[in-house]
């Protein structure tokens, strides 16, 4: 493949900073999760935005979490249609070969695809309408989610209710998954939503009892 290139300097001078510190201190760790594979407790949706850091959040080590990131963290409905489907097959992969006991979906403030969302089922992104937009036919998950929102007060409400909305949708949609919901019923797994506020680092959980988020 002709157009790929060496990685840039700076990212080749941390590499060899982790390789000579982190991992020269903990080596026998490393050499633990390669041998004996991966034995995650959970499993995390959240979204490819650089400033959600997933195992910062949590103080979590390599190993510790299953992570899958896409735009706005948002699971599809069970489709067996033979198309490619990369957040489905994570999550059949996660439920049922690793057998994980936490599947947690982690939303977070100012979320450009939730924006991106809000703006196309307003009318105002036409080009995210057309069908070669991967990025508006990937946000046609959440259109459910912004017909709940669509009247809510001003714009910056309804875009944080949006971004909440984005977890709620994907929690719904994982209990059309079969495996997740036998598993679910049978007690081996557990779902959660979280949305985390960047600026604060606050994080809230989603409370199905009354479908609101509260303090963590």
């Amino acid at each position: 493949m002709e157009h790929a290139k060496p990685l840039p300097s700076y990212l080749v001078k941390r590499y060899h900073g982790w390789k000579a510190t982190t991992h020269a201190e903990n080596r026998a760790w490393y050499k633990r999760l390669a041998n004996e594979g991966q034995r995650p407790r959970a499993m995390v949706i959240s979204c490819c935005d650089s400033r959600v850091h997933v195992t910062s959040i949590f103080g979590a080590d390599q190993g510790e979490f299953f992570i899958h990131r896409n735009i706005a963290n948002l699971v599809p409905p069970y489709e067996p249609d033979g198309d490619h489907h990369g957040t489905s097959a994570t999550v059949e992969y996660a439920v049922t070969a690793l057998k994980v006991a936490h599947l947690i979906v982690l939303g977070h403030s100012n979320c450009g695809g939730v924006q991106g969302c809000m703006s196309m089922c307003s009318g105002e992104a036409p080009e995210l309408e057309e069908k070669s937009s991967f990025v508006g036919r990937w946000m046609d998950i959440l259109r459910p989610g912004f017909d709940r929102v669509k009247d809510e007060g001003d714009a910056a409400r309804r875009l944080r209710l949006l971004e909440k909305e984005a977890v709620v949708v994907s929690l719904d949609n994982l209990m059309t998954f079969p495996f997740v919901r036998e598993a679910v019923e049978k007690g081996n797994l557990s779902l959660h939503g979280l949305w985390t506020e960047i600026g604060e680092g606050d994080l809230e959980f989603f409370s199905p009892a009354d479908r609101s988020f509260q303090p963590v």
